[in-house]
């Protein structure tokens, strides 16, 4: 198993460049970076979509766009994993999203991690002109073009949600066929399905729900589809940083585990990834 860190990167914190170097000179496996475009205002959707939820922390408005940000870890490192975690495909174009994955990936060496979800905030989906009851089947169509994208020379594709004619589109990623995709959702019935259809991975958030029970059923749907489970994997999102909890993760079978940062303090930042250095050493095999 390996250990990774998420942190939101905004203006008030360390800085990207900076954290991406840290980082990787501690061995680290992975960094990644959520997005939020904006945050309106009304604040109409409790954090996570959870009723009752604290109040939203201002990181949420404060981050750095992803992907630039990750194309500027990339060209500051040689080794560490790039993941977007998670990347809002509803809320973008997939022809452009596609582009800036492949891009990456080029810049990067083939280090993406392309981790993708559905979203949560209702209102914020609304201003990308996104209809929330019809989220998940318009990503499911936008990661199915994006793969036409990434492995045809000459790619269309016709949907409910995302056309376009026959079309060069390059460059092309240099993980073959693409980078892993990694689905980060909860285990519904629905959502399993999407993974087993288009998933390499599935990256649960921990403390939401039993993640043994939930990876357990995705097995069983990957059995049913026809599909062999041995080519799903499972990554833990805000795991604890905990030997006995990590033990257990090894144990499940996740091949990754990514440990939460300080977002807006760059020397708690880097005193957490100190702290965090011996279960590196430890797990990182």
């Amino acid at each position: 198993m390996r250990i990774g860190l998420v942190m939101f990167p905004t203006d008030k914190g360390i800085q990207p460049v900076e954290l991406a170097r840290e980082a990787e000179a501690r061995g680290f496996d992975s960094l990644w970076f959520p997005e939020h475009s904006h945050i309106p205002t009304s604040r109409r959707t409790p954090w996570g979509g959870v009723p009752g939820a604290p109040p939203l922390p201002e990181e949420y408005w404060r981050t750095h766009d992803q992907f630039v940000a990750l194309a500027a870890a990339a060209a500051v490192t040689s080794t560490i994993k790039l993941g977007t975690g998670i990347t809002l495909v509803a809320q973008r174009d997939p022809l452009w999203l596609a582009k800036e994955v492949a891009s990456l990936d080029v810049i990067s060496g083939g280090r993406v991690l392309f981790g993708i979800g559905y979203g949560w905030n209702h209102e914020e989906m609304e201003s990308h002109r996104v209809d929330p009851a019809t989220r998940r089947r318009l990503v499911r169509e936008k990661v199915l073009a994006c793969k036409q994208l990434w492995t045809q020379d000459e790619a269309e594709f016709h949907g409910e949600f995302v056309d376009f004619e026959r079309s060069w589109a390059w460059p092309k990623p240099v993980q073959q066929p693409h980078p892993p995709i990694v689905v980060g959702a909860s285990p519904t019935p629905l959502h399993l399905r999407h993974i087993v259809e288009y998933g390499d991975y599935w990256m649960p958030i921990q403390g939401r729900f039993p993640i043994a029970d939930g990876w357990a059923a995705l097995r069983e749907t990957c059995e049913q589809a026809g599909r062999d489970p041995g080519t799903l994997g499972l990554g833990v999102f805000n795991g604890k940083a905990d030997r006995e909890y990590l033990q257990t993760m090894t144990d499940l079978g996740a091949r990754f585990v990514v440990l939460g940062l300080p977002p807006l303090d760059r020397d708690k930042a880097l005193a957490t990834m100190d702290a965090y250095a011996p279960l590196v050493a430890e797990f990182n095999r």
